[in-house]
């Protein structure tokens, strides 16, 4: 029984679905899905369908690229617009739920297995632009990643409606986040789960530095301490990696796009043991 992880499946790519659809049967494992899995809600909700029959639980977190808004995603009935902002996110929630999958809306649920007892928290906290140099204000910052044309796609795409702007909805989700850890056992470990990474000094993207405006938000730098976090998940960086903070494990668990990854050895060995984990008897 092991508590498994795996990111940015991309399944708008046709290899990664390939790779997706020959995953074996693994009916004791849980598996988190750390975000930015697909675009459009029929990919998703194949995606979910499919994992929620192989593993014995399964946790979602959104990236950015769920929260796009693609042509593919029309609201029915009068009126028909395409899904924008929170209204993709609670669809994308409502998939979900539909096949059993955890999201960052439901309770989150104990892990008693190897590694354990674990509360398992998947948490949707977006960006504010924070994760930027001191020298560069805020109202500077996109222009400044225009320099070396590291602009996130965001900026067209994800819109932040009801909200005022991303980092209002931000600023709102880790609101929300923070009273839901507080309110947790302090004397239970957790495993943190988010897109993004939780510290800035985790973002080492040498070949589009400056794209860490839209990599996170200081807020969270000391989550990790604050609830008791014996391993952070994330994504979103497309670099995989282990590092360890003040005791902690941060796990990056991006699969990326075909080049970024081995197809020879299928899926399977990217998906990250998160618990018991690396050296465990």
């Amino acid at each position: 029984m092991r508590l498994l992880a795996i990111s940015d499946l991309h399944l708008a790519n046709p290899t990664n679905r390939d790779a997706l659809a020959a995953l074996p049967q693994a009916s004791d494992d849980w598996l988190i899905l750390g975000g930015d899995i697909a675009e459009r809600l029929d990919h998703l909700e194949d995606l979910f369908a499919l994992v929620a029959a192989r593993f014995a639980k399964v946790l979602w977190v959104p990236g950015n690229h769920e929260l796009w808004t693609v042509r593919h995603d029309i609201e029915p009935g009068d009126g028909a617009g395409e899904l924008r902002g929170e209204a993709k996110y609670l669809r994308l929630v409502e998939l979900a739920r539909r096949h059993g999958v955890l999201t960052p809306e439901d309770p989150y649920p104990l892990w008693d297995g190897p590694g354990g007892p674990c509360v398992v928290a998947p948490l949707f906290l977006l960006y504010d632009y924070s994760f930027r140099p001191d020298h560069v204000a805020f109202h500077e910052v996109v222009d400044w990643a225009r320099e070396e044309s590291a602009v996130c796609a965001d900026e067209l795409l994800l819109s932040p409606a009801p909200h005022d702007s991303r980092e209002a909805w931000c600023a709102r989700r880790c609101d929300e986040a923070e009273a839901r850890l507080a309110a947790l056992d302090p004397g239970l470990p957790t495993v943190l789960v988010n897109h993004y990474p939780l510290r800035h000094d985790l973002v080492r993207i040498p070949r589009v530095p400056r794209f860490s405006p839209w990599c996170g938000t200081k807020r969270t730098e000391d989550w990790h301490r604050r609830f008791n976090a014996r391993v952070v998940v994330y994504g979103h960086l497309h670099v995989r990696r282990t590092d360890w903070r003040d005791g902690t494990r941060f796990e990056e668990v991006s699969l990326g796009y075909p080049r970024q990854w081995d197809q020879e050895k299928g899926l399977l060995p990217y998906l990250r043991e998160i618990l018991p984990g690396p050296g465990a008897a």
